[in-house]
């Protein structure tokens, strides 16, 4: 045998040799971008918060030793949001706008049922309200929710089918009409006649009121209330607080079944632990939320919010109760709003 035929061999096998070890790289490069990565799938209006959550966490983990992270955020309607996790979105934390949408996911087996309990403030790291957004000079003279069943008034607010805020906009008009005497029911169905168009989540009812022009008032997130005056112009839109509202208590929680190994899993724990921490607090705060440690936040963000009677979910008998009773199918909504 020559030695020529002696090489040939050896030559073939070292090209196998190397295309299995950049393989096995590969495959582990792979491993640990899934570890590290992270989907978090959250409601409407809170993509401005988010974007700087995500800047300063990313930060922050990586100050601590830990590899960069890839986090995503999807947003949407709260209930759409819910539904899409139920159906086989990747999310590994949620971050919606009312209980009873991670309660959903709950219910299809991918987080355990007591997931509320888990984290402080039953899980909500911030809180909101609902107010009114109205036209610069407020030319409807519009000051309370008695005044959005007026004649004439035009009602812009998300479709409680699909979105949470909306949800919460129907249960501080119910809320009202209690304590003022009025049947709750006929109230809210005298409301919703004068809707003239239903987007599915709050970010898209902002935009038919800010910019396609449309309605008297937005029953608006108090967040998404005051980013409207920021980003369009004080001159442009006026905040009106009503008498009454609601403690709108947005939770969060880790989609257990979509974690995929211990590193996302401590991934997924360190990103929802940020938001309680005073940093994540303070980002809170800046971005119109009423958090709950105000140590680290700017004085100026902590000072802007009005005081109002809020009222919360309990009163309602909980999202158990008020669920199926008011948004199910058939339910309450179903019995009071007519499509146009």
């Amino acid at each position: 045998m020559t030695a020529a035929e002696i090489v040939a061999p050896l030559r073939r096998v070292k090209p196998l040799l190397t295309w299995g070890a950049i393989l096995a790289v590969f495959a582990l490069t792979i491993g640990e971008t899934r570890a590290e990565a992270l989907l978090n799938v959250s409601y409407d209006p809170t993509r401005e918060l988010y974007r700087e959550v995500n800047e300063a966490f990313t930060e922050y983990w990586t100050a601590q030793g830990n590899p960069a992270p890839q986090i995503e955020a999807s947003h949407g309607g709260s209930g759409a949001q819910a539904r899409s996790v139920v159906e086989g979105l990747n999310a590994q934390v949620v971050t919606l706008a009312l209980a009873s949408d991670i309660d959903r996911i709950a219910e299809a087996g991918k987080l355990p049922k007591d997931w509320q309990g888990r984290l402080p403030h039953n899980s909500s790291p911030y809180t909101s309200t609902i107010v009114f957004l109205v036209r610069e000079g407020n030319p409807k003279g519009i000051k309370d929710w008695g005044d959005l069943v007026a004649e004439g008034v035009q009602v812009i607010t998300p479709n409680p089918k699909t979105s949470g805020g909306a949800r919460w906009n129907y249960l501080a008009a119910w809320a009202w009409a209690e304590r003022n005497g009025q049947d709750p029911k006929d109230f809210v169905g005298k409301l919703f006649k004068n809707v003239p168009v239903l987007d599915s989540g709050a970010r898209g009812a902002t935009t038919t009121f800010s910019q396609r022009g449309i309605g008297d008032v937005l029953l608006a997130w108090e967040n998404e209330a005051y980013l409207a005056l920021k980003e369009l112009g004080e001159d442009q839109f006026d905040i009106v607080v009503p008498s009454v509202s609601v403690l709108a208590e947005p939770p969060v929680a880790i989609v257990e079944a979509n974690i995929a190994n211990d590193e996302q899993r401590k991934l997924a724990e360190g990103y929802l632990n940020f938001l309680y921490s005073p940093q994540g607090q303070a980002l809170a705060f800046k971005n119109y939320y009423r958090a709950w440690d105000s140590s680290a936040a700017a004085p100026e963000d902590v000072a802007r919010f009005p005081k109002v009677e809020l009222v919360d979910i309990s009163h309602f008998g909980g999202w158990s109760r008020v669920q199926p009773e008011h948004f199910g199918d058939g339910g309450i909504f179903d019995q009071i709003y007519v499509p146009k």
